[in-house]
């Protein structure tokens, strides 16, 4: 990377005031981070019912890995798309309409007879997905004042590590009771609950930009942002790869039996909200430290689980640590995103979902073959493997070494 890369800086400014009709306050930030919730959640709930779908549908693992990969495809052209698409539409009706587009979606997903008409529900939760943040991601600033945008924005994408506390774990094991489409039909409940909550309590929210697809490529011009969007790639790619063939490679273990797994879901869910926190107040000062640090931890933790598949207490152990790395990747990559291009919020948040959501559904398909081919033990090699250059890719980010300390009150 170019030495005259421009330094990050986490100062997060003000929306004009032509956009600023009043402010949300707390009670709007904590729906935006339940529309997060409830996406992530949907977008995730296959990764804990991979054996019972495959089961259900008779398709192999590999193949329910599908369930995944689709979503995070039309999710990477939705986040770019619908911004363009919608660029003169109140934020908030968008997000309220994309909710319940995502209920109708997981009824169909619970409803689907055949695994095609499945993957034709989850193109759905795609667009939901990219849309949805697309344009969450960069609201904290407009929803409080600025000196507490920071931790605005780390409540927003504590939504992800919500959903693996509670939504993920919760739907697995309401599938593991009732049946796979019981865990789908739940969450369209939940949508439309969110749709609801959100057209009650956000305040209006016009359009802001007026993203042009060629905003798109003026961004990627910025040397800062093109060395975090490569980071993003590697990394997340290595962590789907591996951890949507979680369950396979839990149940390797001797002494973990098929109910024991919610409960470790749980856990690492548990430590993912720590690691959204802690990632997210590291970032608000130095996002490249942040993903430094995550990058070396979360490659560190998926190779050793290679090798610990023989012990309970090492794998459960791991399996913290991992949620704890990965739970600080989303906060922090966004925090470098805002930085990078403080002057087009929404559409570097709408290019780093797309990215991100690339990256996901990479992530699941190569998984996918690896673990056809090669087991549980070849997808922790691969993400270990892609963790490791996304460790080298933010080293060689010379340029963004350090960032003005946000203001939080």
């Amino acid at each position: 990377m170019s030495q005259t890369t421009p330094q990050l800086t986490t100062q997060l400014t003000a929306p004009p005031a032509a956009l600023e009709s009043q402010r949300g306050g707390p009670a709007a930030v904590l729906a935006v981070a339940a529309a997060t919730f409830s996406v992530v959640t949907t977008e995730m709930l296959p990764v804990g019912l991979l054996t019972s779908i495959g089961s259900g549908l008779h398709v192999s693992d590999g193949t329910a890995g599908l369930a995944v990969t689709l979503p995070g495809i039309v999710a990477a052209l939705a986040a770019l798309l619908l911004p363009v698409a919608v660029r003169r539409a109140d934020r908030r009706t968008v997000l309220a309409a994309l909710m319940a587009l995502l209920a109708a979606a997981n009824v169909a997903s619970a409803l689907a007879p055949a695994f095609g008409v499945l993957l034709a529900a989850r193109v759905l939760v795609g667009v939901c997905i990219g849309g949805v943040w697309a344009i969450a991601a960069g609201l904290g600033v407009r929803l409080v004042r600025e000196e507490s945008a920071g931790r605005a924005t780390a409540v927003i994408f504590s939504g992800i590590a919500v959903a693996s506390v509670l939504g993920v774990p919760a739907g697995t094991l309401l599938g593991e009771l009732a049946g796979w489409r019981t865990g789908f039909a739940a969450l369209a409940v939940v949508a439309l609950g969110v749709a609801g909550l959100l057209a009650t309590v956000l305040p209006r929210l016009p359009a802001g930009e007026g993203i042009g697809l060629g905003a798109f490529a003026g961004l990627l011009r910025i040397g800062a942002l093109r060395a975090g969007l490569l980071a993003v790639t590697l990394l997340v790619t290595g962590h789907f790869a591996a951890y949507t063939y979680i369950r396979p490679v839990l149940e390797r273990v001797p002494g973990i039996g098929a109910g024991l797994v919610s409960g470790l879901l749980l856990a690492y869910g548990t430590a993912g909200i720590v690691g959204n926190f802690a990632g997210g107040a590291v970032a608000a000062r130095d996002p490249r430290r942040a993903l430094l640090w995550i990058c070396a931890g979360l490659g560190a933790v998926v190779l050793l689980m290679v090798p610990a598949g023989g012990s309970l207490a090492a794998s459960v152990a791991l399996l913290l640590a991992w949620g704890l790395a990965y739970g600080g990747v989303s906060v922090s990559a966004q925090n470098w995103v805002m930085a990078a291009a403080p002057h087009a919020r929404e559409a570097a948040s709408a290019l780093f979902a797309g990215v991100f959501n690339v990256a996901i559904a990479l992530g699941a398909f190569a998984g996918g073959r690896v673990a056809d081919s090669r087991g549980a033990g070849g997808v922790l090699w691969l993400g270990a493997g892609l963790a490791g250059l996304a460790l080298v890719a933010v080293a060689c980010a010379k340029g963004t070494a350090k960032g003005a300390a946000t203001r939080e009150g």
